[in-house]
C-alpha cells in the first residue's frame, strides 16, 4: 500500500527519523543517505558489537548509534580480518614487534642493574661513598615507578607508538650525560630522568601484546614479553662485570647507548601503531573521506576526557587502591619485599664474593646466573598457572574470582625464605 505524503501522520512519523539512518533490506534506501556509507554499515554490522538501536515500526527504518539524536555511525572493526585491525597482521610480523618491544624492555631493566658494576670506579673517580654511588640505582628505580603513572594515560589519547618513540628517545638522550658525567651529581640526576623516560616499556608495551593477539593466542607472547623485565636485572651485572673489569665505567653507558640506539631505530621503522581506539579513529577519518558522510565517528572521538584530569587521576588511583583495598596493599608489600631482596643482592654479592672469596668483578657478575635461571624457570611456569586458573574458572561456572590467581604467589612466598635461609 502506498503512503499518502500529504497525510499529516505520515509527515510526523518521517520527521522522527534521523538523517543518518540505515534502512532495512525490505525498504528502499533514502536518497538523502550516502549509499556507500549505508552499504558499508550494513555489511559490517554482522561483526560489530551490540549497540543501542531504535526501530520506528511505522517507517520501517533502523537508526544506528548510541543516541539517535546524535546522527552518528559508530566505527568498529569488521572482525579480526579487517585490514586496519592489528590482529590481521601476519604472524611473523607480530612476533617481530614482540621481540623488538621485549628487547627494548630488557635494555631498560639491564640499565638499572648494569650500573651496579661501576660502583668501585665511581667512588675512586668522583671521591664519593658507596652509599652516594648507590643512589644512582635507587633514583633510576624511582623513575621506573613514577613514569607509568604519566605514560599509561597519555597512550590512551595519543596511541602507543608516539609514547614508545618519545620515551625511548629521551631514554637514549639521558644516557649521554651518564656516559660523560664530570661529577656524581650529574650522574644521579641523569639516572633518575633516564629511569623516568624508559618506564613506558614496563607499562605500555604489555598493552601492545594484547592489541596484536586475541585472548586464545595471548599466553605465549605475553609470557615472552613478561620475561624481559624479570631477567634484565640479572643480565645487567653479568654484562656489566665483564665491561668494567676490562674497560672504564663509561663504556657501560656507551654499550647501553649503542643498544638503545639500535632499538630506537627498530621501533621507528618496524613497530606500527597498535592501539585499537586510535586505529578506529583513523578508520573513521578514512570512511568520512571515502564516503563524504561526516557522520562516521570512532568511539575515541566521542570521548569527553581531559588529558590533565586523566593523568591526575592516574596519579591518585594507585594510592587510593593501596589505602582502600587490603588485598592490593598486601600484594604490593610482598612485591616490594621481593624486589627489595633482589636489589639488595646487587650490594651484598660484591661484599660476600669479592671480600670473602676473592672474586674479581666479572666473576661476581656471574654469581647472578643462579637468580637468572630461577627467573626463567618461574616465567616458564606461567602456562601451568594459566591452565590452573582456567580450570578454577570453569569449576566456578565460568565466573572469575581474584583469589584464583593467588596459587603461584602462595607457592612463591613459601619458596623465597627457603631460598634465602636454606642450606
Amino acid at each position: 500500500m502506498e503512503r499518502d505524503e500529504s497525510d499529516p501522520a505520515v509527515r510526523k512519523d518521517e520527521a522522527r527519523v534521523p538523517f543518518d539512518v540505515v534502512p532495512n533490506p525490505d525498504t528502499q534506501v533514502d536518497q538523502g543517505v550516502d549509499e556507500k556509507a549505508v552499504r558499508h554499515s550494513r555489511d559490517s554490522d554482522i561483526d560489530r558489537p551490540a549497540r543501542s538501536q531504535s526501530r520506528d515500526e511505522e517507517s520501517g527504518m533502523t537508526a544506528v548509534g548510541e543516541d539517535t539524536n546524535e546522527k552518528e555511525f559508530e566505527v568498529t572493526w569488521d572482525g579480526d580480518e579487517d585490514p586496519m585491525n592489528p590482529r590481521s597482521m601476519a604472524h611473523a610480523r607480530k612476533w617481530v614487534i614482540i621481540i623488538i618491544l621485549s628487547a627494548s624492555s630488557l635494555c631498560v631493566t639491564c640499565a638499572s642493574a648494569m650500573y651496579t658494576s661501576t660502583y668501585a670506579q665511581l667512588e675512586k673517580e668522583f671521591h664519593c661513598s658507596r652509599i652516594v654511588a648507590t643512589l644512582g640505582l635507587s633514583l633510576f628505580v624511582i623513575g621506573l615507578g613514577l613514569g607509568p603513572m604519566v605514560m599509561s594515560p597519555l597512550s590512551e589519547f595519543y596511541g602507543r607508538r608516539p609514547i614508545y618513540i618519545a620515551s625511548y628517545a629521551f631514554f637514549l638522550i639521558w644516557l649521554i650525560p651518564c656516559a660523560v658525567a664530570p661529577n656524581i651529581a650529574t650522574m644521579l640526576v641523569a639516572r633518575f630522568l633516564d629511569g623516568l623516560s624508559g618506564s613506558a616499556f614496563l607499562s605500555v608495551a604489555g598493552g601492545t601484546v594484547g592489541d596484536l593477539f586475541p585472548k586464545a593466542q595471548l599466553s605465549l607472547p605475553m609470557a615472552f614479553y613478561t620475561a624481559a623485565p624479570f631477567v634484565g636485572p640479572e643480565i645487567g651485572p653479568i654484562v656489566g662485570g665483564f665491561i668494567n673489569y676490562n674497560t672504564s665505567w663509561r663504556w657501560t653507558f656507551y654499550v647501553l647507548l649503542i643498544w638503545s640506539g639500535i632499538m630506537l631505530a627498530a621501533i621507528v621503522f618496524l613497530v606500527p601503531e597498535t592501539y585499537h581506539p586510535v586505529l578506529l579513529r583513523r578508520k573513521a577519518i578514512k570512511l568520512r573521506k571515502d564516503t563524504g558522510n561526516l557522520a562516521w565517528r570512532a568511539p575515541i572521538e566521542n570521548m569527553n576526557k581531559s588529558v590533565f584530569r586523566t593523568v591526575a587521576w592516574s596519579c591518585v588511583r594507585p594510592f587510593q587502591l593501596l589505602f582502600l583495598e587490603p588485598m592490593c596493599l598486601n600484594l604490593c608489600i610482598l612485591s616490594a619485599i621481593l624486589l627489595g631482596i633482589l636489589y639488595l643482592f646487587f650490594g651484598a654479592f660484591p661484599l660476600v664474593f669479592e671480600n670473602n672469596h676473592g672474586f674479581v668483578l666479572w666473576q661476581t657478575g656471574l654469581t647472578f646466573l643462579g637468580i637468572f635461571v630461577g627467573m626463567v624457570t618461574g616465567v616458564s611456569c606461567d602456562p601451568i598457572w594459566r591452565k590452573n586458573y582456567n580450570r578454577l574458572v570453569t569449576n566456578n561456572g565460568g565466573v572469575s574470582e581474584p583469589e584464583f590467581r593467588l596459587p603461584p604467589t602462595i607457592l612463591g612466598a613459601i619458596l623465597v625464605p627457603i631460598g634465602l635461609f636454606g642450606e
